[in-house]
This record gives C-alpha cells, sequence and structure tokens, in this order.
C-alpha cells in the first residue's frame, strides 16, 4: 500500500478511533485559554456569556462532573442547535436549554448550565493529551444536528438526510469498512455492547463475529509508575489484549458503554449526560494507556473526538455550505467538539487550526490504507466510478474534500510515550473510591442509577439492539 511521501501517514500501520458523546470543545476544552496559559489555543475567554428574558448566564467552571438526571440533558436536536447557533451569533444556548427545562418540568433548573466547562482538575487525562499530543480546535461535527447523524459521517461520509436521530437507528448506509474489505485490510470494531456499525451499516447487520469484538472483558490493572498489568485470556479477545498483544488490526474502532447504569460500579462512559465526565475520562485513559504500553505504539495513530456538543456553549460559528451531497439540509457545519490526535509522531503541545469534521476520520483512514479508492478513475468495464453515484461503494463529497491528518503527523522521529503516573494514581483512586461507595452502601449507589431513566439515546439503542436480536443477532455479542 502507498501513501503520498509527504503525508506523514506512512510511518502510521494501525488506527485507532475513539467517538464519544455530547460535549463542547469550549465546555471541555475551552479552560485551556482561560486557566491554563494555553493562549495558542481558541477557547474560553473572560466575559463570555449568553443572555435569556433580560438575565446574563456567564461562562464558569462547574461544581459537578455530572447533571442531576436525564432531563437536565441539553437539547440538540436541529432545531434546537439553530437557535443555540442563532444565525452565527451563538448566543442561543441559555436560552434553548431555558426551554428545555421547562418543557421538561424541571423545578429549580438553571439555564446557566450549557454555560459550564470543566478544567483540568474534572478531565486530567485530556489534560495531558493536550499536553503532550495536538489538540484540534476547528474540529466540527458534521452536522448542526444531533448524534446519529454526526456518527454516520465518520462511519459513511453523510447523514442520510436528516440532522435530526431517528427514533430506531437503524441505517442502510455504505460504511468506509467497505473498502478496507475490498482491499483485504484488516479491521475489527471493539464495543462494549452491539456495535454501532451493526446500526449503520446493513452489510454488517449480523455475522462477521471476527470483525467485532468487546473493549474489555477482563480488567487493566495498574501495578507500577506508568505502567499497565493485563490479566489475560488468550480464548477472549478484547481491545485490551489485542492491544497488549501487539494484534491490533490495521483499524481499530472503539464505542463507548453507552447503556450500563452503575451496576457493580460499571456506568456509562460515554459521556453523553447526565453521566459523569469523570467515567469517560477513565475509558480514554484506558484506551490510551493500552497503545501506550504495548509493543504498537511507534506505529499508531490514536484519534480521540465527540460526535457533536450536546447543547453545551461554544463560541467559534461553525461555517457554512460544506460540500456535500445534500446542501440544502446539510447546509452547515456543526459546533466544535473536542479533538485530539496522539501519537508518538505528532508535536507535543501542539494545536491545529486546520478546519476538520468527521469526514476526516474516513478520509484519513482511506487515505493511509486505500489511497486509491479516493482516486476519480472511470471504471474500464464502464461502469460508475466509486466517486460518482450509483457505484455501491460511493465516497461522499464531504470525504472526497475533507482533509486528511497526515501533516500533523510531523516528527521525523517517533517520541517515547509520555510517563502517565500520575493518571495511574487519579485512576486508581476513583476506582477504590467507587468501590468503597458500593461496599458501605450499595443501595445507595445502585438507586442512584435506577432513579434515572433512559435518555433518547439509551433508548434508541434499546429498540435498535431489539431489532437486531430479531434479524438473527445472538444475545451477549458484540
Amino acid at each position: 500500500m502507498t501513501v503520498a511521501v509527504s503525508s506523514g501517514l506512512e510511518r502510521i500501520e494501525h488506527i485507532v478511533v475513539l467517538m464519544l458523546e455530547n460535549r463542547s470543545f469550549d465546555h471541555m476544552l475551552g479552560y485551556l485559554s482561560l486557566e491554563g496559559g494555553r493562549g495558542d489555543v481558541d477557547g474560553l475567554r473572560p466575559g463570555m456569556a449568553n443572555g435569556h428574558e433580560n438575565r446574563r448566564y456567564p461562562i464558569h467552571h462547574l461544581a459537578a462532573t455530572d447533571l442531576p438526571n436525564e432531563r437536565w440533558d441539553p437539547e440538540h436536536t436541529a432545531s434546537a442547535t439553530d437557535r443555540q447557533i442563532n444565525g452565527g451569533a451563538m448566543d442561543g444556548f441559555s436560552a434553548s436549554y431555558a426551554e428545555t427545562l421547562a418543557t421538561r418540568g424541571v423545578e429549580g433548573g438553571d439555564p446557566g448550565v450549557v454555560m459550564g466547562y470543566y478544567d483540568a482538575s474534572d478531565l486530567p487525562v485530556f489534560d495531558h493529551f493536550a499536553e503532550h499530543f495536538c489538540v484540534c480546535d476547528r474540529w466540527h461535527s458534521s452536522v448542526a444536528g444531533a448524534t446519529w447523524p454526526n456518527r454516520l459521517y465518520a462511519l459513511t461520509g453523510s447523514g442520510a438526510g436528516s440532522r435530526d436521530d431517528p427514533r430506531v437507528p437503524i441505517y442502510h448506509q455504505h460504511s468506509f469498512v467497505r473498502h478496507l474489505d475490498a482491499a483485504g485490510v484488516s479491521w475489527r470494531w471493539y464495543s462494549h455492547d452491539v456495535a454501532t456499525l451493526r446500526l449503520a451499516d446493513v452489510k454488517y447487520r449480523v455475522g462477521h463475529r471476527e470483525r467485532f469484538a468487546y473493549v474489555q472483558k477482563l480488567k487493566l490493572v495498574f501495578k507500577t509508575r506508568g505502567r499497565g498489568l493485563l490479566y489475560l485470556n488468550e480464548d477472549a479477545a478484547s481491545f485490551l489484549e489485542d492491544a497488549a498483544y501487539g494484534q491490533l488490526p490495521a483499524v481499530s474502532w472503539i464505542d463507548p458503554n453507552f447503556k450500563d447504569f452503575n451496576l457493580i460500579g460499571s456506568p456509562p462512559n460515554d459521556d453523553h449526560p447526565p453521566s459523569d465526565v469523570t467515567h469517560g475520562q477513565e475509558l480514554a485513559l484506558l484506551v490510551y494507556n493500552a497503545v501506550a504500553a504495548g509493543p504498537l505504539w511507534d506505529k499508531t495513530l490514536l484519534l480521540v473526538f465527540y460526535d457533536e456538543h450536546g447543547g453545551f456553549f461554544d463560541h467559534v460559528t461553525p461555517p457554512e455550505h460544506p460540500p456535500d451531497d445534500q446542501p440544502a439540509t446539510f447546509a452547515r457545519y456543526g459546533v466544535r467538539v473536542p479533538a485530539f490526535v496522539i501519537s508518538p509522531w505528532v508535536k507535543p503541545r501542539s494545536v491545529s487550526h486546520t478546519l476538520f469534521d468527521h469526514a476526516t476520520i474516513p478520509k484519513t483512514i482511506l487515505q493511509r490504507f486505500c489511497p486509491n479508492d479516493l482516486e476519480a478513475q472511470p471504471d474500464p468495464g464502464g461502469l460508475a466510478h466509486h466517486r460518482e453515484k450509483g457505484h455501491r461503494n460511493y465516497i461522499s463529497r464531504r470525504v472526497a474534500h475533507a482533509l486528511d491528518l497526515g501533516a500533523l503527523l510531523s516528527l521525523t522521529e517517533p517520541r517515547s510515550a509520555p510517563d502517565r503516573g500520575a493518571l495511574v494514581e487519579w485512576f486508581a483512586g476513583e476506582q477504590g473510591a467507587r468501590a468503597r461507595r458500593l461496599l458501605v452502601d450499595p443501595v445507595g449507589v445502585l438507586g442512584k442509577a435506577t432513579e434515572r431513566g433512559l435518555t433518547d439515546l439509551q433508548s434508541g439503542l434499546l429498540s435498535a439492539h431489539e431489532h437486531l436480536h430479531e434479524q438473527g443477532h445472538p444475545f451477549g455479542h458484540p
């Protein structure tokens, strides 16, 4: 396989992707410029605020790392997002949230919550990423709208015609993995439950079991400073084991845990509100440490990013008129989201101001492993090329015009993985505290979980999984 010599991607043999849920750039990383001394990052600045009904709601540090329950989840439908963006003024977040809280009957709801942000003390793993790798402060969600259209752009390069989520997220799109299969490139989808790829691409709805595995079946135990010890079971494939044994495929996609409910200390870690962002930090560390401690570090590119902003404030106006097959529906990019490019080939403490969106993911993967599929050459048999509509593996205009991430892999020699000792100590403390709470007050811990209802995302996933099981996908398999 060949790639452009100037790309930087020729150094990469393994791409790992972790896509989290529903947080904006300023909400998660705006602190870097506001409190972290990072003037190179376009984040929060003093005085930023939104107003609603003659009241000003300024940016502020959030006291809690979760929200009380699912009714506090900010709205992020297409119409709500349009109101939040407000033609580019970015001043409708509190007004939109006030309406959401009122509609859901939340007593004492605070419209200022969506103006809140987290900092290094709340997000130690992301702070480590920002210090040692590359932050992308112009990574926009692909759609000014909801979860599933944005996830589809990362998987397929298009949004299936809607900026909103369906009641049951079952699609018939063509994902980038079809190109990998055609080229004989290895890949595996790692999840905590049924994989999102099965919902997006009908070809992988059922079967293909060798392509799907769990993120972890056994726990990663931190024993020494900066090093992870795995309890391995050779008969049970998982991302942690594949990383430890140096058996990762060329492309690894990781789905977070969307819908466990804090039973026996196993909470959702997708960061979808009301989930605690601490749990998302733990997942990011688990994945990162598995790669950094394994034998494939020098050959790996890890991407950590979010699907959409989740209704939280961001101050940067999304650009209009992205190249798209449905320009009337998808007339502008979505709100900025947190995104990190992590690799030994990336400059430490660096920032990219290049416009990326989720189509950058399939573009980068195909540029590295299937570059010929990006060349607009006529089919010798007279059929439409995959760069033209009508081909069974059509590549969208958004992917065709997206930039890949190769330019960020600019070092001439790989760097050793940074010391992760402080993160190990933090992780051990969080895990220990959760275990102690469960032992001391199991009723209270589980009660907090059961008093929460389902988010729209979780309800849709449960319905989709039921549909897949009816189609023949066995229970207990990813």
